[in-house]
């Protein structure tokens, strides 16, 4: 991430933003499970083999999702070719408004399903040959660049690039805060509002095409 320009940064932000916000939604729609969060839900999986049978089939089939969404969101953008964000926001925004339709018609895995597979392909947003240069869902190794960076300075041997992630983090948790907050029995509107935004950040992407470099 210290290798983006600043509006790229800003996006990314908002993009960390977004994804807490779902994983808020996700989280507390299933009852503990994370539609960005992989790690957690391989902890779920793992458990649930040996305690609860269910839980490691729900948190095995949200990590299968995550993956394929990795893999649409790296196809559709080497597809897109210079209009890589924009390409990938639309499919996540497509894939974020038909889960939020198949959560308010009861639906529910389904639409985990697709939550997860909109959280993998977003992560995709700046891949660049191959290489993931910001991870907006996963916020650990973020965190790991954070603490490496405040021991750096207080050695004295500079390592002040760590706001930047911690900047990541905070736009995360400030997302699940939200979602947090709009959160409410289904039918409810913030999965169809988490979709426009997307639908805003993909048009944001194409006006804006020529700072947003991975």
């Amino acid at each position: 991430m210290t290798k983006l320009e600043a509006r790229s940064r800003i996006f990314a932000c908002a993009l960390a933003t977004l994804a807490g916000f779902i994983d808020a939604v996700g989280f507390i729609r299933s009852g503990g499970f994370f539609v960005s969060f992989m790690s957690g839900n391989s902890t779920r999986l793992g458990v649930g083999f040996v305690q609860h049978l269910h839980d490691a089939l729900v948190g095995s089939g949200l990590v299968v999702a995550f993956v394929a969404g990795v893999v649409m969101g790296s196809l559709a953008g080497e597809a897109a070719g210079g209009r890589r964000q924009a390409a990938v926001l639309a499919i996540v925004a497509m894939l974020l408004g038909l889960a939020a339709f198949l959560d308010g018609a009861g639906h529910l895995v389904p639409a985990l399903a697709l939550l997860a597979l909109g959280m993998g392909a977003v992560n995709t947003v700046f891949e660049r040959e191959g290489e993931v240069r910001v991870g907006v869902t996963y916020m650990t190794g973020g965190l790991v660049r954070v603490g490496t960076g405040l021991a750096s300075t207080l050695r004295g041997r500079g390592g002040g690039q760590w706001p930047i992630y911690l900047l990541l983090w905070l736009s995360f948790v400030a997302g699940t805060v939200s979602g947090a907050l709009a959160y409410g029995p289904p039918p409810n509107l913030a999965l169809a509002a988490a979709a426009v935004a997307a639908l805003l950040l993909a048009a944001l992407s194409l006006r804006t095409i020529g700072e947003l470099r991975p």
